[in-house]
């Protein structure tokens, strides 16, 4: 019989030494600002999931192989919490590898110019009243409400459970976000794109493999059936908000204290 690999060795191997070799590659600029909005989204991240994430376990809606994890804190494993704080610490550092630990513009830049972290400025111009940009600011916090009024109906439909659980939990705070700095988020959303798409892509395929491998099982019961390449759609949901929580919230940290400066 094949022995499940541990929950701890899945993230010394996928969390742990990408974060090492980012972290190794990393830029030194402006270390202090880096350190304390890294620090803020480990701990919202800590203090917003674990009442979640231990909800939906004890509702079966996933679960862990056999031997995979070594000691439980309420209902989640040890290595899950630390996943939690890690995921956000692994962008964070995709982010600043990208130069992007001031992406805000202040109000002594430039004109129409963008602060990276190693002082030089990128080409695309991002207007200095994007505060004021009420439209994306107003469209995108109500779109993501809507889209948090979706997941709390999906979670009483059964096999939609799960994933109206992801939107119902992440939609409110991106409306927030969209809600304080939603006209910068629009001006920049395709540099954003990438920002979040790479960790998104790359957490999407660690997932699938620790489904495969048997560290963790997803209920068939309270998922909808669709994915890619068996990797359920609300995994991937899981992964895209996650990701889109934490780098616009680091975009926006950075964005605030270039403006106060």
């Amino acid at each position: 019989m094949t022995s499940i690999p541990s929950y701890a060795a899945f993230l010394v191997v996928f969390v742990g030494i990408p974060i090492a070799m980012l972290v190794r590659r990393g830029r030194r600029e402006r270390r202090r600002h880096a350190a304390v909005a890294t620090g803020l989204m480990v701990a919202a991240a800590l203090a917003y999931t674990t009442p979640w994430d231990n909800y939906l376990i004890g509702a079966g809606v996933w679960w862990y192989g056999d031997g995979a994890v070594t000691a439980r804190i309420w209902l989640a494993p040890v290595e899950e919490y630390l996943f939690i704080a890690l995921q956000p610490v692994l962008a964070a550092l995709w982010i600043y590898h990208r130069g992007w630990a001031d992406a805000g513009t202040a109000a002594h830049d430039p004109p129409a110019a963008d602060v990276t972290t190693d002082g030089g400025y990128v080409t695309t111009p991002v207007p200095r009243d994007t505060a004021r940009m009420a439209f994306p600011r107003v469209g995108g916090a109500l779109a993501w409400l809507a889209v948090a009024s979706v997941g709390l109906w999906a979670v009483t439909t059964g096999r939609a459970y799960y994933l109206g659980a992801i939107l119902a939990w992440a939609a409110p705070v991106l409306a927030l976000q969209w809600a304080i700095g939603g006209g910068f988020l629009w001006t920049i959303r395709r540099r954003l794109g990438l920002l979040v798409a790479v960790p998104t892509v790359y957490l999407w395929t660690a997932d699938w493999l620790a489904i495969e491998l048997g560290i963790w099982a997803i209920s068939s019961t309270h998922t909808i059936g669709v994915g890619l390449l068996g990797l359920p759609a609300e995994e991937m949901t899981f992964f895209l908000v996650t990701n889109l929580l934490v780098v616009q919230g680091i975009v926006l940290f950075h964005r605030v204290v270039e403006r106060w400066r």
